[in-house]
């Protein structure tokens, strides 16, 4: 069953995600060499607080998982998709990409975002995965529309990424988000114009484009958590908690 939110409960996603942005700008701005992940875990959770919100990954057990996520920030390094685990020995050096997902609960609902940042300078490569992801979550918003399917959202994002010569994770996908940490429906990343779900206005989705420079397949880290990619190469994740309206998309976590 997928949930459709009232214009209050949007209201009160649209303040948890203005918050949520301005941490998540706040930890962007502290990823620097030398930092390690676990540092930037325990200055989210110190932001969180600031803001009256409550960490939602925090002990979050995923459904069919024995086991709960034991950190409130998710910390993504290099060939590193999502899920990283934010530990101290985790230091960011120059050059790296790191992915950051954090989720926060607030006034009793959900909103969900990542970015992926370099640390100091970048390479030309690093930098054009970067962009290519970030602009495949902006295609993906773009396709957002009362009546359209999730396929039209997932064609949007693929045909960007693959046409930029990079590959969509498949394995793994978006979701509805508000009520809890993760909804119905899966919302991938990759599909057919018309195909899937039609959205109704009042849908809260996150979506969240993941994109290697490689092959799509990934791996599951030994760690229980960690996705990586296959073949070693380098990814890249982006994520808005988002509404559907009558006029198309409304980024629900952004600063304004």
């Amino acid at each position: 069953m997928v949930n459709v939110k009232t214009k209050e409960e949007i209201r009160i996603l649209r303040e948890g995600g203005r918050a949520l942005a301005f941490i998540m700008e706040e930890l962007c701005t502290r990823l620097k060499p030398g930092v390690s992940a676990l540092e930037m875990n325990e200055l989210a959770e110190r932001l969180i607080k600031k803001h009256n919100g409550e960490p939602s990954f925090k002990n979050y057990q995923p459904k069919g998982s024995k086991n709960s996520y034991p950190f409130s920030l998710c910390v993504s390094l290099n060939d590193e998709v999502v899920h990283g685990l934010p530990l101290r020995e985790k230091v960011f050096k120059e050059g790296d990409i790191v992915g950051l997902d954090l989720g926060m609960k607030y006034k009793g609902l959900y909103v969900d975002m990542a970015v992926t940042k370099g640390v100091g300078k970048i390479g030309e490569r690093e930098q054009r995965l970067v962009a290519t992801t970030a602009k495949a979550l902006d295609a993906g918003i773009g396709a957002i529309k009362e009546e359209a399917a999730l396929g039209d959202i997932g064609f949007a994002i693929q045909s960007y990424v693959e046409s930029n010569g990079f590959s969509v994770v498949k394995k793994l996908v978006g979701h509805g988000v508000g009520y809890s940490v993760h909804e119905e429906p899966e919302v991938p990343n990759y599909g057919r114009p018309g195909e899937g779900l039609v959205l109704r206005e009042g849908m809260v989705l996150a979506l969240e484009p993941m994109i290697n420079e490689g092959g799509d397949d990934v791996v599951l880290d030994e760690d229980g958590w960690t996705w990586k990619t296959a073949d070693g190469s380098l990814s890249a994740h982006f994520e808005h908690t988002v509404a559907v309206t009558k006029n198309g998309a409304e980024v629900l976590t952004k600063r304004e």
